[in-house]
């Protein structure tokens, strides 16, 4: 066969161009250090290499949701081991002015102290983590407490009475009636001081009028309240009505007290109908075929929203019609007959919407943590529920100044109240702050370690997916990464075969019979 010059170029070109291309591959492994750059290099490789880069995305991810949480959990431990020394600095002014041994003005003189720690109390409560309240619930973007007046009475029936304070003042008021009657109808002398009880301003309220007017603070009573009169020579105010009138901390942020129910194509979502639980989501209950309470009900319920259900459930017909009890997720659903209706119509809906406040941050696949809290859980003080005509105190305290309720543990209001008492020289009154300021301070103990076990929670499992992430950057490197000793020997090995495929192809090119003649 005749060997044409053509053919001999074309061959020369082609194993060059194969060497070269060889090369520049081999190369281009160099300098990344990979030995997969593009699918083609390993189709198979690459895309393992891709499922290791989105679960190393994920724990990435994760990790960094560790850090924020540990962010917030971090500061409220801080912050509630702050309130913690800050008790333990009011209990020792709680002993020393329950003691016998202390005058009136040693009381008045250790109030400015109190007064300055229960304002770092409401300060601490309205921590914030770059810039979002921890004590408020949802409602991040507002302080979680603010510093309203409150009153406290050694009297039962204004205790159980509503009322209403406005104005302001930097110093407690206690009140006391000279005269018997009921708020609104009877005309009632009453005094009050400014000054611990060193000077009193004599006023009488007249009917129908039901607002004690207190030079700048206004309290509103509720009409019919029946008040009890002693001396005004008479100072015991374990006798006839007295008010004492002193800082508190209102909670400004989200709960999680209540349950919300709402009814879809049926009438018996109102009335005596109720859900009862721990309910951490909404819960959503679909009734699968008519039926009346007292027969077998069948129902299915779903989490999220109703794009997915649990089918199969039902309640056994107990011949009761006024009520049935259907088990759902976190409690229980109690559906009540309605004016005297108790029929159930397929594909009816009941909603169950718990009040929400907490902040939950995932922190692996299945699993979040909370790094919120409802600060009226933590520190009490007095709370307006949504729908409520007005505040109360939390923990049921009492505004009893002789009350033993088991709200004591109330540190708002213990606070408020330890500052009146020794505004006003009232050594028992300070006697009781003193032991329910042990029960506020072993309530904030518990508080302070449950963020600790959440930071605990956080510690594990950012230690988990440490282990993780190098697992997953391991299988990414075994698949990915070259050799580079090896990388190192093939380019000389393909370098040195490129060169001899330009030198070879370069003789044979000058060879011609002209060099034979």
């Amino acid at each position: 066969m005749r060997v044409s010059q053509q053919m001999l170029f074309n061959t020369y070109v082609s194993n060059m161009n194969r060497s070269l291309t060889d090369l520049v591959e081999t190369n281009i492994m160099a300098q990344t250090q990979k030995k997969v750059n593009k699918p083609s290099d390993d189709p198979v490789g690459m895309s393992r290499i891709l499922d290791h880069r989105e679960a190393l995305a994920t724990v990435t991810q994760y990790r960094n949701n560790i850090d924020t949480a540990k962010g917030w959990l971090n500061l409220s431990d801080t912050t509630l081991t702050q309130a913690s020394t800050i008790i333990t600095r009011a209990k020792e002014i709680a002993e020393q002015a329950s003691t016998g041994s202390m005058t009136a003005d040693n009381r008045e003189q250790v109030s400015y102290e109190a007064r300055q720690l229960f304002e770092q109390l409401i300060s601490l409560g309205n921590t914030e983590y770059e810039g979002k309240s921890i004590y408020s619930g949802h409602k991040v973007d507002q302080n979680a407490f603010k510093e309203v007046l409150w009153m406290t009475t050694n009297d039962a029936n204004v205790a159980s009475s509503t009322f209403n304070i406005n104005g302001d003042s930097d110093k407690s008021i206690v009140v006391q009636f000279t005269s018997s009657g009921d708020i609104g109808t009877d005309a009632l002398n009453y005094r009050f001081s400014k000054d611990g009880g060193d000077t009193f301003t004599t006023k009488t309220l007249t009917p129908p009028d039901t607002t004690l007017d207190l030079d700048g603070v206004t309290m509103d009573l509720q009409a019919g309240t029946t008040v009890r009169a002693n001396a005004a020579d008479d100072t015991n105010d374990t006798s006839g009505t007295w008010l004492w009138v002193r800082p508190t901390a209102q909670y400004m942020g989200d709960d999680e007290d209540g349950v919300n129910l709402t009814g879809i194509n049926t009438t018996l979502a109102g009335g005596n109908t109720q859900a009862e639980g721990a309910f951490d989501r909404d819960v959503v209950v679909r009734i699968d075929e008519s039926t009346n309470l007292a027969s077998n009900i069948s129902y299915s319920f779903s989490l999220d929203g109703g794009t997915t259900w649990v089918e199969g459930n039902s309640k056994s017909a107990d011949g009761t019609g006024s009520n049935a009890v259907l088990s759902v997720p976190g409690g229980t659903l109690t559906i009540a007959s309605n004016a005297g209706v108790n029929t159930l119509a397929s594909g009816a809906q009941f909603i169950i919407r718990p009040d929400t406040a907490a902040i939950n941050f995932q922190i692996q696949e299945n699993e979040t943590v909370r790094v919120n809290d409802v600060g009226k859980d933590i520190f009490g003080g007095v709370y307006e529920a949504p729908g409520a005509s007005g505040a109360s105190p939390e923990f049921g305290s009492s505004s009893m100044v002789s009350s033993n309720a088991s709200g004591s543990k109330n540190l708002f209001e213990t606070m408020g109240n330890l500052i009146a008492f020794l505004e006003t020289n009232n050594q028992a009154g300070v006697q009781k702050c003193l032991a329910d300021l042990d029960k506020a301070h072993q309530h904030v103990l518990t508080k302070t370690a449950d963020v600790g076990g959440r930071e605990k929670r956080l510690q594990i499992a950012d230690n988990v997916l440490s282990n993780l992430e190098l697992n997953e950057k391991e299988r990414i490197s075994h698949i990915e990464d070259a050799d580079v000793g090896e990388l190192m020997t093939q380019l000389s090995q393909q370098q040195i075969a490129y060169e001899a495929v330009l030198k070879s192809s370069s003789l044979i090119m000058k060879l011609n019979l002209m060099n034979y003649v």
